[in-house]
């Protein structure tokens, strides 16, 4: 049976009389009250309105990438497939399947994730060995597993476990989150088991990503800035390694250093981006009248869609893309802050922080200020795995920002903070 908590408030507890201890009731008082609250400490379920800021945000991201993938990969799927609209037909399924993520994530309490944080860390994983066997290679990349006509990316599902696992714990540990042996090093032993799988794909590009959103939820949940700063140090050589002993890695920091000496090899991606933005100039050469498109940028509808969106609709629809993110970003956070409870203080800003890098890396990639990864960006690009996962926790998103703390309260852990003075507890009644 589902268990309901009560908690027993006395009616003249805001005002003891005098010479009688807060938690023991004055003689004649009321009979104590039973206030219903939910398991988490808030009370009731009635949260507040759907947040269209956040929602907007999302939906136009989507609606953008949408009529971009089409227009950067129409001559491409015709050259390939005889079909000019084979990647918008798929796309619009995916942003449809999407917005039915988008739903289930805002319309689902965000608490049953809880439940699911496990499971879903040990299929993730599970999923991330399966591809380095049984993976569809692309791009000299294992990274896919394909079921027929449909193919998934396991980081994806990897990203959504990871954000999941740590708020679950970190809120879970609470104080103990800066002890180094309980709050720091089982949540960093589990994403580096996740980033050495992604390694050996290879997805370095991920594999950054999901370090850092760890390391961000860390220091958000107070973790210990020493701990932090230890553990990149101690990465620092194995990056090294990773980039300076594997030729292909090599050659694309060269060409970043060096582009125009790698243009026809490494950097030839690069190169065309450039051109590609400098060609577009304010406000761009049009929805369809892009010339990098005629097969001069490869993955123009991917990872490098950001290329096209500054070609066609210029430095006005970059800056607008951009901006979207910045707004995703902005009420991501907010709703962090005004979380009801810890879980979903800390899994609203690690589905921020995920966001935020991959937006940032995508898009510093395409300017040329860091060397070539493997990015997509969320909402925007062309993959179905990408967009739907995104979508889904857009829509967790929303679910936290709809169910904010009541008056009066905000989210705080379930036990008192190390140092600060310990208040007695109030009667609780469970009856299940």
């Amino acid at each position: 049976m589902k268990s309901r908590i009560f908690r027993v408030q006395r009616q003249g507890d805001a005002g003891t009389a005098p010479g009688h201890p807060p938690d023991s009731a004055p003689q004649g008082s009321p009979p104590p009250v039973l206030e219903r609250q939910t398991p988490e400490g808030g009370q009731g379920d009635a949260g507040a309105g759907l947040d269209l800021w956040l929602f907007s945000a999302i939906v136009a991201l989507v609606a953008v990438g949408t009529v971009q993938v089409y227009s950067a990969s129409a001559g491409p799927a015709m050259q390939a497939f005889g079909d000019s609209a084979h990647f918008l037909k798929r796309q619009v399924v995916f942003a449809v399947l999407g917005l039915g993520a988008l739903w289930l994530g805002a319309h689902s309490h965000y608490r049953g994730l809880r439940r699911a944080t496990y499971p879903l860390l040990a299929g993730s994983i599970a999923l991330l060995i399966l591809v380095l066997f049984f993976g569809t290679t692309v791009n000299a990349a294992q990274r896919w597993l394909s079921f027929g006509p449909i193919s998934i990316q396991p980081v994806e599902v990897a990203k959504l476990a990871l954000v999941t696992y740590l708020a679950l714990s970190l809120a879970k540990k609470a104080d103990r989150v800066k002890t180094f042996t309980v709050g720091f090093v089982p949540h960093l032993l589990v994403c580096a088991v996740m980033m050495a799988l992604l390694i050996k794909q290879p997805d370095l590009g991920s594999a950054l990503i999901l370090g850092a959103t760890t390391l961000a939820v860390l220091f958000i949940a107070g973790t210990k800035v020493s701990y932090i700063l230890t553990a990149v140090l101690a990465a620092a050589p194995v990056a090294y390694h990773f980039i300076v002993d594997t030729p292909w890695r090599l050659q694309r920091l060269m060409a970043y250093l060096n582009p125009e000496a790698f243009s026809q090899t490494v950097a030839y991606q690069i190169v065309q981006a450039q051109i590609a933005i400098g060609a577009g100039g304010l406000s761009g050469t049009g929805l369809g009248q892009g010339r990098q498109q005629l097969g001069y940028m490869p993955e123009g509808h991917n990872d490098f869609i950001m290329a096209s969106v500054g070609e066609e609709l210029g430095f006005v629809g970059f800056t607008v893309v951009v901006v979207l993110f910045g707004v995703l970003i902005w009420r991501g956070l907010r709703a962090a802050v005004r979380a009801r409870d810890v879980f979903g203080c800390y899994l609203a800003f690690g589905i921020t922080i995920s966001f935020a890098l991959q937006a940032l890396v995508n898009t510093a990639v395409v300017l040329g200020s860091i060397p070539a990864k493997g990015i997509t960006l969320p909402f925007v690009s062309y993959g179905g795995s990408s967009l739907l996962v995104s979508m889904y926790l857009g829509g967790v998103l929303l679910s936290i920002a709809r169910r904010p703390p009541p008056p009066g309260k905000k989210a705080r852990p379930s036990r008192p903070i190390a140092g600060g003075r310990r208040r007695r507890a109030r009667a609780v009644v469970v009856c299940e």
